[in-house]
């Protein structure tokens, strides 16, 4: 297990709708190795987005086993969750939710506020962040001043700024043009092959799962398929 970012073993979500239980995911097992690039691909309502949630720790399964960083993330209190998520999860939006008013520089400093680090770390921490997604001339930039791709690099900048060891991505390149997308791809391959990260990406584009290491199907909330490594 100490190779291992993810270990899921029998994995269910249920919730209900009126007077019906859906299970979004059920019983689903899956092992994700350190510093691997993972995309999951599966038609709407497969489950891919609420398994990127149980990953992210916004949302808590109903049965099973959530091991992450060693961690079994299933245990853990709200409070401890909220924690946990800050130390270990980047989250990476397709609609990169930066706040309009605020320059790069401020969206990416968000999740530092909260911290114990002085102005002179976050300045420190932030402007690095931004230089490796290749920014360092927008960080005084608002988001109207950007174009999208630019924009969905100051989102992962953001992710990244706090050093998670986990990326989770929510179709990170489903509202870009297929340039702005590849060098989006190639950033999260960067980041992958020169940093470590794990990143488990959700797409519904095969070009953008080939920039994975391993592409793995869902449907009806269960793995389906385990694609060919295509690194």
């Amino acid at each position: 297990m100490n190779d291992l970012m993810i270990q899921c073993r029998g994995l269910s979500k249920s919730y209900r709708k009126g007077a019906t239980v859906v299970t979004p995911l059920e019983a689903l097992d899956l092992d994700v190795p350190k510093g691997e690039f993972l995309a999951l691909m599966g038609p709407s309502g497969s489950g891919k987005t609420t398994l990127l949630n149980l990953l992210s720790g916004i949302d808590s399964p109903t049965q099973g086993s959530l091991v992450i960083a060693g961690e079994e993330v299933a245990s853990l209190s709200r409070r401890q969750l909220t924690a946990w998520r800050a130390r270990h999860i980047g989250y990476i939006f397709q609609l990169y939710h930066l706040v309009p008013v605020l320059t790069a520089f401020e969206n990416v400093e968000l999740p530092l506020l909260l911290s114990d680090l002085s102005k002179k770390e976050r300045h420190d921490r932030v402007s690095a962040a931004l230089e490796l997604v290749g920014l360092g001339d927008r960080i005084h930039h608002t988001p109207t001043e950007l174009s999208g791709g630019q924009e969905q690099r100051v989102a992962i900048a953001r992710a990244i700024v706090a050093d998670p060891p986990l990326l989770v991505a929510d179709e990170p390149t489903g509202d870009l043009d297929r340039a702005a997308a590849t060098r989006i791809l190639d950033l999260l391959r960067g980041l992958t092959r020169d940093h470590g990260k794990t990143i488990v990406m959700v797409t519904h584009d095969a070009k953008a799962a080939a920039a994975a290491d391993r592409t793995l199907h869902l449907e009806k909330g269960q793995l389906l398929e385990n694609a060919c490594d295509v690194s």
